[in-house]
Formats: C-alpha cells, sequence, structure tokens
C-alpha cells in the first residue's frame, strides 16, 4: 500500500509540474503621478517572435486608481487583445506584438491618434524596442501592457526605460487613461513599488513559527498580531 501511494505521489507530480511550469503569475505594484496600480499578470512560455526577451501575458486581474480623473480603486476587466498593427516603416525593432488603440481626441500630436502597445512581460528587463528610441529597461517595453476598465475605459503602462546602463537611473513608467473618445490622463513619474508576495508571505510565516517555538505565550501573541498585519496589509 505504501509503494502505491508513494507511486501515485511521484505521477502525480510528475503530471503536475509541466503544468505550473507553463504558467507562471507574478505581481506588480505600481505607484506615482496619481497612479496607483496593482496587478497580477498571467504569462506562459510563449515569447514575442521578434524580441525574444518578451513574454507574451495571457492574462492581467487587479485594481487600479488614478486620482487625476477621480477614478478610485477599480477592478481590471481584463486584457486589451493585440491586433498586430504595423509600426512605422523606420522603426525596425518594434515587437511582433506590435498593436495601436484608437483615440479621437486628447493625445499628443506625436501619437498621431493612437495609444502603443504589446501586452509583453520582461521579467529582465526590456530591450530597445523603437529605432529612434534607446532607453531600455523596466518590465514592460515602451509600447507596455493594456488592460480594461469597463465602461469603455483602457489603461495603458509602459516603461520610459533609462538611456544608461542597467541601475544606472531609476526606471520611470508612464500611464495613460482613455476611451476611443478621448484621452482621459497621460502622465509620467510613475514608479514600480516592491510588494510582499505569496511566497515571501509563506517563508515570512515559517521563520516567525519557529521563534514562537522558542518563546513564551507573550512573545508568541505579539508573533501572531506581527503575522495577521502582514497578511492583512493593515
Amino acid at each position: 500500500m505504501k509503494k502505491t501511494i508513494a507511486t501515485l505521489l511521484a505521477l502525480g507530480l510528475g503530471i503536475g509540474m509541466p503544468m505550473l511550469a507553463s504558467a507562471t503569475t507574478t505581481n506588480l505594484a505600481f505607484a506615482g503621478n496619481g497612479i496607483t496600480a496593482n496587478l497580477q499578470i498571467t504569462y506562459g512560455t510563449a515569447t514575442d517572435s521578434k524580441v525574444s526577451e518578451g513574454f507574451v501575458i495571457t492574462g492581467v486581474t487587479g485594481t487600479f486608481a488614478d486620482a487625476n480623473i477621480g477614478l478610485s480603486s477599480t477592478a481590471i476587466q481584463g486584457l486589451v487583445a493585440v491586433n498586430f498593427a504595423t509600426p512605422e516603416p523606420t522603426n525596425l525593432l518594434a515587437p511582433h506584438d506590435f498593436s495601436r488603440f484608437a483615440v479621437a481626441t486628447g493625445l499628443g500630436p506625436e501619437a498621431h491618434g493612437f495609444l502603443t502597445y504589446d501586452n509583453l512581460y520582461y521579467p529582465g528587463g526590456s530591450p530597445a524596442t523603437a529605432t529612434d528610441y534607446p532607453a531600455a529597461g523596466g518590465v514592460f517595453d515602451i509600447y507596455g501592457l493594456m488592460f480594461s476598465m469597463g465602461g469603455g475605459r483602457v489603461v495603458d503602462l509602459w516603461s520610459n526605460g533609462i538611456f544608461g546602463p542597467p541601475g544606472s537611473a531609476p526606471i520611470e513608467y508612464g500611464a495613460a487613461v482613455a476611451t476611443v473618445d478621448a484621452a482621459l490622463d497621460y502622465v509620467g513619474g510613475v514608479s514600480a513599488v516592491p510588494e510582499l508576495d505569496e511566497a515571501s508571505l509563506i517563508l515570512c510565516g515559517l521563520g516567525m513559527l519557529g521563534l514562537l517555538r522558542r518563546r513564551g505565550p507573550a512573545a508568541r501573541r505579539a508573533a501572531s498580531n506581527r503575522l495577521k498585519t502582514l497578511e492583512t496589509g493593515t
């Protein structure tokens, strides 16, 4: 019986491992200049066929707020699908997943009436993805991630990168909120914010449990309250 159970467990792990490897989720947070975004993105093993560093994002959940336009924390409705638009003829570095979202009014003349996006995630930092813009870096590239907020609103979140070597300056992000009729907001000065993810909480919890075993009742109560604060974010 023990051998049978062990064999079944081994088979279960063998079957489960590829499934776990096929999709990854990661938590991302951004804040600054009125913008607050808490995202959980999902991506698989597929990368952009032209820019191999960029993993194709398959899903996004979380919340987004923009104090500049009175948008309180609102649930994200999902990805805006890529449409494989044609970049400018001189832009030889744009990813294959380069896409455009048409906006009737409110964008600067350099935008030509479009927000651009490609829904790619760069865990190692984005390369330069435009021939005339050599800056690089960030978990998104200069086109970025686009998701829906409902009511016809979309959010485009991108990286402006840096012009020097990696780590030589902080990575700045930009965000735009728009509908097909008008751009509602368009700002820079947004920064990535480190988050305490689930894995960190588990490790933290295990470490605190180890301390609980070695300390008295008063210390146990204090440590338990601290762990609860970490878990709830209060």
